[in-house]
């Protein structure tokens, strides 16, 4: 189950702002692929994938994104902590609000299975745990990222705290982005320009709360995580892309490959 720590409460100024995000960062067919490395014995040793798709696809009759994220660890891995992901949100094509979200994990000993359907128009989230109020805007766990990939950045200064919510086990979190400003960091796929920041986690069984996670996304028109590095319950965790395919624009943000 997840708990949310504590924080400082977030100042909710500009949410109009964000509800008004439009998409212009991706489209259908992108494809990403990212390898994960676990921290063994003070050495990082690759664990598993993750994979994220993009498809174009109708919902009750409205267009709208249908994106995958699934992940896995490796045969080895499954013995220490088996982990078996896979996210689904559908989300409209013009306002990026979702009107569904799936769930379906397996980490270590944990399993469960989560649907959600989000009513735009009444603002309720409807889970097999009832129907519950949420304020506008809300997002899943899924279509946060690709809701965030079309944050400009450029109008924050590093520290600046960008507020968002999000709705999982039905509760909502207000939820935040720190962001911390840009540099050039060097993966496993290559050297990039890079926009850093530090999302507020919800503590679960594999992520610890707080900020604790930082990522990279490439500093160009897709921004794209291109890095992730996180503590985990046991550990910790660094996930590098290292595949993409049918990005909406060119990937400048990469410097070279290694």
């Amino acid at each position: 189950m997840f708990s949310l720590l504590s924080f400082a409460p977030v100042t909710r100024q500009g949410d109009d702002e964000f509800c008004s995000i439009r998409n212009n960062v991706w489209h259908s067919t992108e494809s990403i692929n990212y390898h994960v490395y676990y921290t063994l014995a003070g050495i990082y040793v690759y664990g598993g994938e993750a994979n994220f798709n993009i498809n174009l696809e109708r919902y009750n009759g409205k267009p709208v994104y249908h994106i995958i994220g699934d992940g896995k660890t490796t045969s080895f891995f499954d013995g220490f902590f088996k982990v078996r992901d896979k996210y689904e949100s559908f989300i409209d094509t013009t306002t990026l609000q979702p009107y569904k979200f799936v769930r379906n994990i397996v980490e270590g000993d944990f399993k469960k299975f989560e649907s959600v359907t989000f009513n735009q128009a009444s603002n309720t989230a409807t889970s097999q745990g009832g129907t519950f109020k949420v304020p506008e805007c809300v997002q899943d766990v899924l279509s946060s990222i690709y809701y965030a990939r079309n944050i400009d950045f450029n109008k924050y200064k590093p520290g600046d705290r960008i507020p968002f919510n999000m709705f999982i086990d039905d509760k909502t979190y207000n939820l935040y982005i720190r962001y911390l400003g840009k540099e050039k960091i060097k993966t496993k796929y290559g050297r990039f320009n890079a926009i850093k920041f530090k999302p507020l986690l919800i503590e679960g069984t594999i992520f610890k709360g707080g900020e604790k996670m930082t990522v990279w996304v490439s500093d160009d028109a897709n921004k794209i995580p291109v890095r992730i590095e996180s503590p985990i319950s046991v550990g910790s965790v660094k996930v590098d892309m290292m595949g993409y395919k049918n990005t909406r624009h060119k990937l400048t943000g990469l410097i070279s490959t290694r």
